[in-house]
């Protein structure tokens, strides 16, 4: 197939001499071709996602490990984007949200969090549709840097990916012009709600490769497009809690990520996207999995340990920290509903039992970290590999 007509869509040259691509609608055409390579990753992936099912089905209280892995994908996918903060800038922000105004873009992985929050819980209430999709985008980009970028709505001009400050005619890649884009949209929530047919985690690889081909915002196109992938994991009831994120794998390889979205355009290769989607679903399951194991491993050693040494108040604290890993005596002493000395005992005795580690060496205002946890959620080097093309508008090009 030639780069100009594919069963992906074509790129049109529009009428000021630029080149914009115009996507087909979902399912492909002709239908995705399963040879025994893409059978066997999504035998592998199937594989995985049901064991990281399987885990969390054993372990008490999952709710109380899902706030880390959202903190971490929303770090990781905000990451990909350029932002500079880390997962420790954001547990003192939501420790202290006064030390918001120190950590600069640390507010789009606030944002981030509450996407997530937001999504899920509407998922209860809305299908998965465009309008559910403007309202995770207006959370996603509601203050901050994003704020100017009409948060909630579709684009009503063109945008472009390339170089940072890049003009339209050196773009990496044109998404469709508006009247077009509305379309694809249109027909994209036809395939959200229809019932395409084949695997469902084929058919949530194609839903993201479509939704960044379409790039329906001014901004924040590549989070709301990794959330979706959580969304439809958790609609179809694929996942339990939604515990599966692909922003580290994506970012580790960033470069075939952006590659393998481009060959989908330019040669309608979407069983090479999907080879590539379904390994990262495998491998992310597997490592998620594995940490989840290791989660309720240090749970219950630390449960024996703080039962015998601390009581009831400790097992709350124990509690408290799986959710809040970054704490300060006042904190504890609020989720605890004890007073300001009892609470700095305990927190002392959690020092001693090097559960605690105090991380500022302040007499006042001290934090402390659950340290054992947090080094779970470690991640391997996920350097990237090249800067992330930037998301570019008319209106930015013009303002510099």
């Amino acid at each position: 197939m030639t780069e100009n007509d594919n069963r992906a869509g074509r790129f049109v040259t529009q009428p000021s001499g630029y080149r914009a691509f115009i996507p087909a609608p979902l399912p492909p055409e002709p239908p995705i071709e399963f040879d025994d390579d893409l059978l066997a990753l999504l035998s592998k992936a199937d594989v995985a996602l049901g064991r990281l099912d399987g885990v969390v089905k054993v372990i008490p209280d999952p709710d109380f490990f899902v706030a880390m892995y959202v903190r971490r994908e929303a770090v990781l996918s905000s990451q990909i984007e350029g932002t500079q903060s880390t997962l420790e800038d954001l547990l003192e922000v939501e420790l202290e949200p006064e030390s918001r105004g120190r950590y600069g873009d640390v507010g789009d992985i606030v944002n981030y969090v509450a996407a997530m929050r937001y999504g899920l819980q509407r998922l209860d209430e809305l299908p998965l549709s465009l309008r559910l999709i403007r309202e995770i985008h207006g959370e996603l980009l509601k203050d901050g840097r994003g704020a100017q970028a009409a948060p909630g709505e579709f684009r009503t001009s063109q945008n472009w990916i390339g170089p940072r400050g890049a003009p339209l005619q050196r773009a990496t890649f044109v998404p469709p012009p508006v009247p077009d884009m509305k379309q694809a949209l249109s027909d994209f929530e036809g395939y959200l709600h229809t019932a395409a047919g084949g695997p469902q985690l084929v058919q949530i690889g194609l839903a993201h490769a479509q939704f960044e081909t379409i790039h329906p915002f001014l901004d924040g196109n590549g989070r709301v497009g990794r959330l979706l992938i959580t969304f439809l994991l958790v609609r179809a009831g694929i996942l339990r809690r939604p515990l599966l994120y692909l922003s580290s794998y994506f970012k580790l390889h960033r470069t075939e990520y952006y590659d393998r979205l481009m060959a989908v355009r330019r040669r309608g290769d979407w069983e090479g996207w999907l080879r590539f989607f379904l390994q990262g679903v495998a491998v992310t399951a597997e490592e998620a999995g594995a940490t989840a194991e290791r989660i309720f491993a240090l749970r219950e050693q630390h449960r024996a340990q703080v039962m015998e040494e601390t009581g009831t108040n400790g097992l709350k604290l124990l509690s408290t920290l799986f959710q809040r890993p970054l704490v300060n005596v006042n904190l504890v002493a609020r989720e605890l509903a004890v007073t300001f000395p009892t609470a700095n005992r305990l927190v002392a005795r959690f020092e001693e039992l090097c559960i605690l580690e105090e991380v500022t060496g302040q007499r006042r205002s001290r934090q402390f970290r659950y340290e054992p946890y947090l080094r779970l959620f470690d991640d391997p080097d996920t350097t990237p590999e090249q800067e992330a093309p930037a998301e570019v508008t008319e209106a930015q090009r013009r303002s510099g």
